[in-house]
């Protein structure tokens, strides 16, 4: 593809950095993988990375509180910003433009209506009419879901996948669940204890995550008191969540058994150094982390795909482990227990761990946004 040819790409992103979390991290990925083909232009309000070839556009943030007056305002800059010179405007965002909108969070509609019936139903229609803040989201999501034959939506897990069609039957829809690099070079994982100054003669628990409330560390600090002494946990994410969770750690008599290391640019330390990742999310629509480490050959115990839209692609006791309910400490101690326990179990899980990753790279993502792109951008 000539110069002349290359398609103008603008990504919406209000944040692009490596330590926000999946959806950052799934579209920065696509950029890094797409940059030598496309003119791509990354429109943020925080911008933390460079990538040769990518053009970053600052997008101002006069009121980053309340976060639905700024996402209004980032959806009325950017829809400014890109309304001409671009083929493709592909939206990681809750925007009512772009042809390209990837969704990476449970639908506003499904959260807010799912289930009720009767007068709960009627009201929660009061609460949503009172409330600014639910109307705004609401309605830039039906706007961001209306059919258009220029649009496509994609979505990021095959649980996703399902609650979307449910309450948006009419819209074009695909799949495209997230990816992965694939490590060059091991770390002797002693040599990575040693970098993230972790201890290393004990069994080591991973966990990763930003909402360290919503992906499971209350379940897996009750699981930890029932697990032996030599059994420890590194928490890597949210800085911001360190001191709560650190005096709960320590009312459980816990405190010398924790680590919190607090955001990591590069996770894969911590993988290296693990014995097993411990991911009992009460809601993850895909889960990257469980992916990531994956692919350093980790065994990893997730919830099932009611919480975990990654859980509806792995095997339980295959190349994961999978929770009945995140919830249930007993039955998260004994999964624990039981892979630690086991040296054939977990030799089994690395293996089936690396071969899922093998089969779910960025480069093969990227090639199958590329097609989307070049779909859209021929009309």
């Amino acid at each position: 593809m000539t110069e002349r040819q290359r398609l103008r790409i603008a990504v919406l992103n209000r944040v692009f950095t490596p330590t926000a979390g999946g959806a950052e991290g799934y579209s920065m990925a696509l950029v890094e993988h797409l940059a030598s083909e496309y003119e791509i232009h990354v429109f943020a309000q925080r911008i933390e990375h460079n990538w040769p070839g990518v053009s970053y556009h600052r997008v101002s943030a006069p009121l980053t509180r309340p976060r639905w007056i700024n996402q209004l305002w980032y959806d009325c800059a950017t829809w400014w910003a890109t309304r001409h010179g671009f083929d493709v405007v592909h939206s990681h965002e809750n925007t009512w433009h772009g042809q390209v909108q990837t969704v990476h969070v449970l639908p506003v509609k499904h959260k807010l209506f799912h289930g009720l019936r009767g007068w709960r139903l009627a009201l929660r229609y009061v609460t949503v009419a009172t409330s600014p803040r639910l109307l705004t989201h609401l309605a830039l999501e039906r706007l961001r879901f209306a059919t258009r034959p220029d649009r496509v939506m994609v979505l990021t897990s095959p649980t996703l996948y399902d609650l979307v069609r449910d309450a948006y039957p009419n819209c074009r829809l695909r799949l495209l669940a997230p990816g992965v690099t694939l490590p060059d070079d091991a770390l002797d994982k002693q040599a990575a204890r040693d970098i993230l100054g972790l201890p290393r003669a004990v069994s080591l628990l991973a966990f990763v995550a930003n909402d360290y409330a919503r992906k499971g560390l209350p379940a897996v600090l009750q699981a930890l008191r029932q697990l032996p002494a030599e059994v420890q946990l590194a928490v890597v994410g949210n800085s911001a969540h360190i001191q709560r969770f650190a005096h709960q750690a320590n009312g459980l008599g816990l405190g010398a058994r924790v680590h919190f290391l607090g955001p990591l640019k590069d996770v894969s330390p911590l993988y290296e150094a693990a014995d097993l990742l411990v991911h009992p999310t009460l809601e993850d629509t895909f889960a990257m982390v469980v992916l990531e480490a994956m692919a350093h050959g980790l065994p990893v115990i997730v919830s099932d795909a009611r919480y975990c839209g990654i859980a509806a692609l792995l095997s339980n006791g295959l190349n994961s482990m999978i929770l009945s309910s995140p919830t249930d400490v007993e039955e998260l101690a004994k999964s624990v227990e039981r892979v630690l326990s086991d040296a054939a179990l977990r030799q089994q899980l690395a293996h089936g761990a690396r071969q899922f990753a093998q089969q779910h790279t960025w480069s093969g993502v990227a090639r199958e946004q590329a097609l989307i792109y070049r779909q859209l951008g021929s009309h």
